[in-house]
């Protein structure tokens, strides 16, 4: 089991860009439509900004405020598809037999973020960039957690995702929409608790349709118990006092 506190959160999705609309939305969800929107992440010098994919812009946005300026905290990028859209659009320029840039290519690689992250805010401590499956939210969990009993006094934690290339579709299902989850986590702050367990699955299907991290968002607000299954595990999350 894992024990932590969420001392600050923020969300971002098509449409819900603030604390008041995700409480609106986790207390009636209704479909999320992807029309490419992106936040404007003017707190970037435009010559940095510039180089920011969409998802970039979107971790940015939700994790830039939950570090402050004179802190130096670890960071845990989580993404099961991180980059695709990026890499996605220098395959086309490959199969059209156009030169590739240097600098979108290193930007493409997984740990983009996280790098571009320590170097945006004068970050200097550990960060790191992790995939899995569908319960990569919980992976970045376990990390964070590992991270808190290292020593660290919070840790920022970010899971995204970005809607794929409509050649995609029927490849990648689990991204209806662009979205991203960050969390401030601790061990002894002033937020609320939760506690992360782990058991075998019994044969329970996975839960389609919302992400899962977002399902979570909804469970900060009413701090309903939520259960995650997939494949041969069961990952369990409850709130403590």
């Amino acid at each position: 089991m894992i024990d932590v506190r969420i001392d600050a959160w923020r969300a971002w999705a098509p449409g819900l860009e603030d604390a008041g609309a995700w409480a609106a939305w986790a207390a009636a969800p209704h479909p999320i439509i992807d029309r490419g929107e992106q936040p404007a992440c003017e707190f970037v010098p435009p010559m940095q900004r510039r180089r920011l994919s969409r998802l970039a812009r979107i971790v940015m946005h939700a994790a830039w405020p939950l570090c402050g300026d004179d802190e130096q905290l670890p960071f845990v990028f989580a993404s099961r598809h991180g980059e695709t859209t990026r890499t996605f659009a220098m395959l086309d320029e490959i199969a059209r037999e156009a030169p590739l840039s240097p600098t979108q290519f290193g930007l493409s690689v997984h740990n983009a973020i996280a790098g571009q992250w320590s170097i945006l805010r004068g970050q200097r401590g550990e960060s790191v960039a992790i995939a899995g499956e569908a319960d990569t939210f919980e992976h970045a969990i376990v990390e964070a957690a590992a991270l808190l009993g290292e020593g660290a006094p919070a840790v920022v934690a970010v899971i995204a995702e970005e809607l794929p290339a409509a050649a995609y579709e029927g490849w990648i299902d689990d991204v209806p929409f662009s979205y991203t989850l960050a969390l401030r986590l601790s061990l002894a702050g002033n937020g609320p608790g939760w506690r992360l367990s782990l058991a075998a699955n019994d044969g329970a299907a996975p839960v389609t349709g919302v992400p899962h991290a977002l399902r979570f968002a909804r469970a900060l607000h009413d701090g309903a118990p939520l259960d995650h299954p997939w494949k041969t595990r069961r990952w369990t999350w409850q709130p403590t006092a």
